[in-house]
């Protein structure tokens, strides 16, 4: 938080912003307060900290202290904050974890009104659960927070107060290596330096210049800040409308307007209102909060959210140079190309005129963007007319659009179509025809999507045209989230101190929300620390003709360039009987694929001698990309696989109908928010290391850093603290980039920390898609055959592809009892990164196919969807199409129960009354079920090990080989042995994951981590206690600690091992048939969305899960892993969408290409059940592993999105199937809806396979 004292007002203010954007030399005068400095765990906890821990809203922890000084900063400014306050401080806050539910829940309580208010006012829902059926309504208590108490904050400096005060026109000068930086005090002064330097950039909020110094590596030798001057933040009212200093930043011109808009009448604002409305969505309130307003015209990007409006709105800026000043008009010709305009270089905009509209006159201002917040736009707009008095004949229009050209463009031929003629649907039929002449995208267009683009031109005129016309009612944003229940009671019997079964906080959550809490790249910097930089391929499929590394030695700090000849033990890893590179020797596969690494003093060094490496290539021919070059030219992975039940080909000569079908389905970066991190330390002898490493399979990296090495594994401890989350992409690929980063240990410790963009770029994600199926049914709908191809973008090297796709084929049934069922899977091998685990593990993109087919079939015999998926389920004991025997009585139960919860009739028949209503927006419903196999198909990897200490003073030490990612795996287990032990948890400490206390671990991966790690932890201490059983005997009423005592003293072990060994499980392709799984984990998840079909936004209405899990062993953490899962879900089939270049460079590297969901992604209600009297013998106390399972049901918004797009095609005279690929952005979603401004739209030309591509396909 960024606190600063204004003298012209004499006020503090306070204001959240993005640390990463804030230089040092701009933070003059300012007073900062972080995470640590708010509250402690040991002194004072604050109650924002306090209440997100509490509140189960931190899991991985990584994101925690970024909700935590967000809303710190809120409270700061308003105390009593509303819910829409608190969803507006967290919306510039991601979390890939919690599906941020418990965190807003944890926030709310902040609210002046409490939930049973809420529940009216803000329409928030509860579920109304029995309390004779669950033992909680609630997680949390809120009763029992500490108060916030305003006075207790820390004060702004006094000191800071008095030098503000104190006229220093002197400029402020600092001095970096290869920048310098000048912040004057007075506006002479910055005329002055502004003539003298007129290609020095001025940098008010950093949000433009910073990004491009960090990641496209521009240098400005001079940098001027003006922020000191006065003039630039000043703000003048006249009659004609008010002038805004251009240095205010957009949250001051925001609170300015908002504060004018009641002191004048309305006709005077619609201005003032549009912009308002236009700066609620730009960016973030992080953002927003330092970046300027002249910054932001000037910049003149070509989607800018603000200049289509300000131009349109009749707007003029002040500027000043070393000439005089002069007033430039904000309109067509203001904005020359990208990124230019007509200022010359050494003018300085001053202010910016916003004037009062006139009575008669309306002005409305649109944009479309890939999330609804915190998003770049796809296009803008900024629109006003001008009414004759007394009339609707157009006296003045204008029209101007963001994301339709290389600037701000204006509509100027539809302007003229439309001016002096009357305001009436024939006018504006006219108008619309012009417009589609007049704005053209090539097909070739950046930023692609260009029928989409040309599509919105026309829609959001039409918006513009019911706004004025019928002053068009929004859907109003609420965040309605409900408080999850609890459905499941603990045994009246049970003791008290027994965690097990009760909803217990993260053990780590007070200090992540602090703080405190220690990542890898925490880890104190020791002396002579060194900093590896990598250096990747910047071609796809090249030979490496030379590796000149010459000028990477010159740069100050650097001490060495690694290459493959410098790797001492093993070169490759192998996999699958496929060999890859720890780095690249003669030949590169893929963008993105490690050639060498750079080490230097400073992260900063290593990163500019990575940069002056110089690599020569000869491109080889014919790289392949997509995943149809890969099956036309043969290029697969081997083996590929093939199951089938019944004979799929005769029973396709007895069905009623045959329908065929294609899917196509994008991959999905997993964005966990620590990127790979590592910090290799040698021990000093006898080649002895020691790697701090996030990763989910410690002894992995041990084995492959040994190889590479040459050294025995012995010789190698991995330590693994925790994780800021991982996802599955943290199994394979961390143990290639420790790897590298031991070979550039000398004597000297080595850390290699990814930046985003580089993380995005090498390690792949999850697989993409293509599916075809053929399936045979009847008309009743019972589906009687069924057979699906499915083929996967492996990328460059095999990784897991080859068990991704198997897995894709043993989930192929899902919920269905198909008879006769064949799949085939093949992983194609590309010149992409390589793809690798996600969560799920195949699972999210096989049962999308049988889903997506279910859906055709429905549509095909005009069948409620729902009553297919009915007619085809298993019931009673059932068999899968690997002949695995289980009993789908939870399954169908699950089912049941998530249409009753949803209320899933009534809600069917209000979806389609609100259809035949509405023309522009509908609403769509599903409900979707899911049985997901759980465990390691390869039963070597079904055990688990771990080491339990009880020391004299009777506290516990427990290592166990699971990893901890924000999954709750520590919690849980320390449940386990207060549990086993008998002791409360606070006697419980889990350290760390070592393989020097734990050898030869498995990966924390496959929803198995609690079942194996808690099972081998129950062993020990049952050993333990055992072991005590005479020292209890003899002294039966003795505290814990003196029966501890009493041992040592009898000399009996307090250490043991504890082992568990998991199922035999296994799978013959060759006979068809196994046991690949221990048990299935049931759900089905009903979810409903409103549709606009003008612009393809959407709002998920609703969603209700009912989850088997068994008995849950902590019901907070299982229900967060839900809600995570279900997001994470959502984002993958709607949202997240990965884009590469036609030469294979992946284009989505960062937060601001690649959109996750946020938190107005949240389901507005949002409600978790637990299936009760659920018991799995299979597990530890009769748990079930969730972890991977409810990612897939994030499909039910994607189907209910699809369900939605049916009923305005049907508005159109279009029935039937319809193809809609995952993810259903809204460009997708937009087209598909076939309104007649799509019909309109037409691209000349062929759009060639690269326009929008997504990844693989």
């Amino acid at each position: 938080m960024v606190s600063r004292y204004r003298p012209v007002t004499k006020t503090i203010t306070h204001y959240a912003a993005n640390a990463c954007l804030l230089p040092i030399c701009q933070l003059h005068g300012a007073a900062i307060t972080t995470v640590e400095g708010i509250g402690s765990t040991k002194t004072r906890v604050h109650p924002v900290q306090e209440r997100i821990a509490k509140a189960h809203g931190s899991q991985c922890g990584f994101c925690t202290p970024g909700m935590v000084m967000s809303m710190y900063a809120l409270l700061r400014n308003t105390p009593q904050p509303s819910m829409d306050d608190i969803a507006e401080a967290l919306a510039g806050n991601l979390c890939r974890c919690t599906g941020y539910r418990p965190i807003i829940d944890g926030c709310r309580t902040f609210c002046q009104v409490q939930s049973s208010s809420i529940q009216h006012e803000a329409a928030i829902t509860i579920s109304s659960i029995s309390s004779t059926d669950y033992c909680w309504n609630s997680l949390f208590d809120k009763d029992q927070f500490q108060p916030l108490d305003p006075t207790q904050e820390l004060i702004f400096p006094p000191e800071l107060i008095l030098t503000s005060q104190t006229p220093r026109p002197e400029p402020l000068t600092f001095q970096g290596e290869r920048m310098t930086w000048v912040s004057p005090g007075s506006m002479d002064q910055l005329v002055q330096l502004r003539s003298r330097h007129p290609g020095a950039p001025l940098v008010m909020g950093n949000t433009n210049i910073g990004p491009d110094i960090k990641f496209k590596g521009i240098i400005h030798p001079l940098i001027i800040s003006p922020t000191r001057v006065t003039e630039l933040f000043e703000t003048t009212q006249t009659p004609e409308g008010v002038w805004v200093g251009a240095g205010s930043s957009l949250s001051e011109v925001r609170t300015l307007l908002e504060n004018l808009v009641p002191q004048y009448p309305p006709e005077k604002t619609e201005l003032f209102r549009a912009l308002i409305k236009q700066l609620g969505n730009l960016g973030s309130q992080q953002i927003r909060n330092v970046a300027s307003l002249g910054g932001n015209i000037v910049s003149a990007y070509p989607n800018s959210d603000l200049n289509p409006v300000l131009a349109a709105g009749r707007c003029k800026l002040s500027v000043v140079s070393s000439g005089g000043k002069r007033e430039v008009p904000l309109n067509q010709d203001f904005f020359v190309n990208f990124g230019k305009t007509i200022l010359k270089p050494h003018e300085i905009v001053v202010s910016v005129f916003i004037p009062f509209t006139r009575k008669g006159e309306f002005v409305g201002a649109f944009r479309q963007a890939p999330r609804k917040e915190s998003s770049f736009a796809t296009v803008t707009t900024g629109m006003r007319v001008f009414f004759s008095e007394g009339s609707r004949v157009v006296q003045d229009i204008s029209i101007y659009y963001g994301g339709m050209g290389p600037t701000t463009v204006s509509a100027v031929k539809t302007c003229a179509a439309i001016v002096t003629r009357q305001w009436d649907d024939e006018t504006l039929g006219r108008a619309y025809e012009v417009l589609l002449e007049e704005l053209v995208l090539p097909p070739s267009a950046p930023g692609g999507k260009v029928e989409f683009r040309r599509s919105l031109t026309l829609s959001l005129l039409f918006k513009f045209n019911l706004e004025v016309l019928h002053k068009l009612r929004h859907m109003k944003k609420k965040i309605i989230i409900s408080q999850t229940p609890l459905p499941q009671s603990v045994s009246q019997e049970q003791n008290s101190q027994d965690p097990v079964g009760r909803p217990i906080m993260h053990r780590s959550a007070l200090s992540q929300a602090t703080g405190e809490a220690v990542y890898c790249d925490d880890l104190p910097r020791t002396d002579g620390e060194l900093f590896l930089a990598l250096v990747t391929s910047s071609r796809a499929h090249a030979k490496i003709i030379q590796l000149d590394v010459s000028e990477a030695l010159k740069v100050p700090g650097v001490v060495d360039v690694i290459t493959a000849k410098d790797i001492p033990g093993r070169k490759v890893r192998t996999m699958c009987g496929y060999d890859e590179e720890l780095l690249a020797g003669s030949e590169v596969s893929c963008i993105g694929q490690m050639v060498c690494g750079v080490v230097a003093d400073t992260r900063a060094h290593a990163k500019r001698g990575a940069a002056a490496v110089k690599i020569s290539y000869e491109d080889l021919p014919e790289p392949i990309f997509t995943i149809e070059e890969a099956i036309e030219k043969s290029s697969f992975f081997e083996p590929r696989r093939r199951i089938e039940r019944g004979n799929v080909t005769e029973a396709f000569k007895s069905v009623d109908q045959i329908y065929e079908g294609e899917h196509r389905m994008g991959g999905q970066e997993h964005f966990y928010m620590e990127t790979q991190s590592m910090l290799v330390v040698p021990v000093g002898e006898e080649r002895e290391f020691n790697i701090y490493v996030s990763t989910q399979w410690p002894a992995a990296t041990q084995e492959a850093v040994a190889q590479t090495l040459g050294i025995p594994s012995n010789r190698v401890t991995c330590h693994v603290k925790r994780m800021g989350g991982a996802f599955g992409g943290k199994v394979t690929k961390t143990s290639i980039l420790a790897s590298v980063t031991s070979v550039a240990v000398t004597n000297r410790p080595v850390r290699c920390i990814l930046e985003r963009g580089e993380d995005m770029l090498i390690t792949g994600g999850r697989h993409p898609v293509v599916g075809k199926y053929k399936v045979g049914f009847m008309n009743d709908g019972r589906i009687i055959a069924a057979d699906i191809q499915f083929y996967t973008n492996a990328g460059n090297t095999i990784d897991e592809s080859v068990l991704v796709i198997e897995k894709i084929l043993l989930h192929m049934d899902n919920a269905y009892n198909i008879p006769h069922l064949r799949g085939s899977g093949a992983a194609c091998r590309t010149n992409l990164p390589s793809n690798t685990a996600f969560r799920g593990f195949g699972v999210p993109q096989s049962l999308m196919f049988v889903e997506n087919m279910i859906t055709d079939v429905s549509m095909v015999l005009g069948l409620p969807a729902d009553k297919i998926r009915e007619i085809n389920m298993y019931r009673g004991p059932s068999v899968t199409h690997y002949k695995y025997q289980f009993n789908p009585e939870n399954l169908l139960r699950c089912w049941d129960q998530c249409k009753a919860k949803s209320t899933f009739s009534s809600r069917r028949t209000a979806v389609d009354q609100f259809n035949q209503q509405n023309q522009w927006k509908k609403r769509g419903m599903s409900i979707i079920p899911i049985k997901y196999g759980i465990a390691f198909g390869e039963g070597f990897l079904n055990q688990a090990a771990a080491l339990v200490h009880i020391y004299k003073d009777g506290s516990v030490l427990v290592t166990h080989g699971g990893t901890e990612m924000g999954q709750g795996i520590h919690t849980k287990v320390q449940q386990v042995a207060s549990r086993e032990l008998h002791i409360p948890t606070s006697k419980v400490y889990i350290s760390e994951t070592g393989t020097n206390t734990v050898p030869n671990t498995c990966p924390s991966a496959a929803s198995f981590g609690t079942d194996a790690n808690g099972m081998a932890v129950k062993n020990a201490c049952q050993t333990l206690y055992q072991r005590l059983e005479p020292i209890r005997k003899k002294n039966p009423k003795g505290l814990w600690e003196s029966w501890v005592t009493a041992a040592f003293f009898e000399k009996i072990s307090l250490s043991a091992t504890g082992f568990h060994r998991g199922p035999d499980l296994y799978m013959d392709w060759e006979a068809m048939e196994g046991q690949p799984y221990a048990y299935f984990t049931y759900g089905a998840c009903f979810s409903e969305v409103e549709l606009d079909c003008l612009s393809g936004d959407y709002r998920t209405l609703r969603t209700d899960i009912v989850v088997d899990i068994g008995r849950s062993v902590n019901p907070s953490v299982d229900i967060g892993q839900v809600e995570g899962a279900f997001m994470q879900g959502l984002g993958l089939y709607t949202l997240e969408e990965l884009k590469f270049s036609p030469s294979g460079l992946l284009y989505t590297r960062g937060p601001s290409q690649y959109k996750i969901p946020a938190v107005c992604d949240v389901p507005l209600s949002f409600n978790v059940y637990l299936l009760p009297d659920s018991y799995n013998p299979h597990a530890i106390y009769s748990s079930k592993g969730i972890g991977e399972p409810v990612v897939f049901l994030g499909s039910s918004v994607f189907y209910a999105i699809k369900d939605a797009v049916a009923a305005a095609r049907s508005q159109s005279g279009l029935a039937g199937p319809f193809p809609l690929d995952s993810p259903a952005t809204a460009d997708k979603a937009c087209l598909a809806s076939a309104s007649h401004f799509t019909q309109k739209v037409r691209v000349g030309g062929s759009v060639g396979r690269w326009a929008g591509l997504w990844v693989g396909l």
